[in-house]
């Protein structure tokens, strides 16, 4: 009978303190989860000043992406008006001058009729003269320069282009141009055209 008494009073201890150990445990999470609930609601709730630097930044950003955007679209706009502009100054620039050589034509065409009706063929000389002139004296208008070149004269590889060599027919000529094949050009100071010459050697 004491046996037995002692085995229930054993009992109840350890159901006692298996009830003291679930309650323990209980109140441990209960009290990680307050912990863990301050920490989330700290990280959440910002302070009002930070909050209103993030809402400045956010707006800052907008405002240079829409100046960045508009910036870029003038930038093409302005490229796309330079290139027409361009386009636009080589079409005039060429009709500019077909216009003017149209009346050089004419009078091409005009001593081209003449020929037909005369014998005279000095006046028909005298008439190309005078449309070589008048097509040189256009030209020279717009820009176009002759590349001055003389027998006797150094080679300038930056205006000449020397084509062939021929025996120098006098010492003084060796190394140095003879003839010039055919003539060169600028247009406003820019060589389009260098003069094809001969070199004595």
């Amino acid at each position: 009978m004491n046996r037995e008494n002692e085995n229930i009073k054993n009992q109840h201890q350890s159901n006692g303190q298996m009830q003291d150990e679930s309650n323990f445990k209980e109140n441990e999470s209960a009290g990680e989860n307050n912990v863990e609930n301050e920490n989330v609601s700290e990280e959440e709730a910002l302070p009002s000043h930070q909050e209103d630097e993030l809402v400045n930044w956010e707006e800052k950003a907008t405002e240079w992406e829409d100046k960045y955007i508009r910036l870029y679209a003038e930038f093409q706009n302005y490229k796309n008006r330079v290139s027409k502009d361009r386009l636009e100054l080589i079409k005039s620039a060429g009709e500019e001058i077909i216009s003017s050589i149209l009346p050089v034509l004419d009078d091409f065409d005009r001593a081209l009729k003449n020929i037909e009706n005369t014998d005279d063929i000095e006046m028909v000389r005298e008439g190309y003269r005078l449309i070589h002139k008048k097509l040189h004296d256009t030209l020279q208008k717009k820009g176009l320069k002759e590349i001055e070149v003389s027998p006797g004269d150094a080679l300038n590889y930056e205006l000449h282009n020397a084509v062939a060599q021929i025996p120098a027919p006098s010492e003084d000529l060796k190394g140095k141009i003879v003839d010039v094949v055919e003539k060169g050009y600028t247009l406003n100071g820019k060589i389009i055209r260098h003069a094809k010459v001969v070199i004595g050697q």
